[in-house]
Formats: structure tokens, sequence, C-alpha cells
């Protein structure tokens, strides 16, 4: 038997609770602080309190922990587009699913 949903995701996800700051423009550009649910190389999924369009464009920074990066923490400052928005989170959150297009590592100073 088939499986219902086959595997689409051509990188490794991690798990990671860490915080982000994701910025979008909707009504004005707002900032928005979010949890990520986890974290791969081409995208990110996210817990926030308010739902973002479809589509629609975000900049987001997050610190990515030694255990990842395999030296010290480093901020990653990404661009990217929402891909998909899920109402469904336990915690009454939005799960927000965005592919990252473009990224830049950040110095302590940014």
């Amino acid at each position: 038997m088939a499986e219902p949903h086959p595997e689409k995701r051509a990188t490794r996800r991690f798990a990671l609770r860490l915080p982000v700051a994701v910025t979008f423009s909707e009504n004005g550009v707002q900032e928005k602080a979010a949890q990520t649910r986890d974290v791969s190389a081409r995208g990110i999924c996210f817990y926030v309190d308010s739902a973002i369009t479809n589509g629609a464009p975000i900049e987001f920074t997050l610190t990515l922990p030694p255990e990842i990066t395999l030296t010290e923490a480093i901020r990653v400052r990404c661009k990217g587009k929402v891909v998909r928005v899920n109402d469904t989170s336990p915690s009454g959150k939005m799960a927000v699913a965005a592919v990252i297009d473009e990224y830049e590592f950040l110095s302590e100073s940014q």
C-alpha cells in the first residue's frame, strides 16, 4: 500500500525549538516573535500567534545552536516565502512552513 503523503523533503530536518523573529508585509510591515518546530537547509516551520498569508514573502533571523553548526552558535538571516499555513497546532498557534530562498550569516554586531 502506498504512503498517503510521500516524503517530499530532500534535506534533513532538525526538530528544534528556537526563538525566531519573523518579518512580513501584511497591512504594513509586521514583526512577530515565533518559535521554530523544525529547520532544514531549504525550509523552516514555525509557530506564530497570527496567520501569515500563503505565498507571502517573509524574512526571519534565528540563531543556530552549536549542536547543529558543530562550532559556535551562528545567527542567520533568511528570506523566503510561506508555502503552507496550518491552524491545528496543539498550542492554538498557527504552524507556518516556508521555503528559504536566500540566507546570510550575521556577525555578532548585526
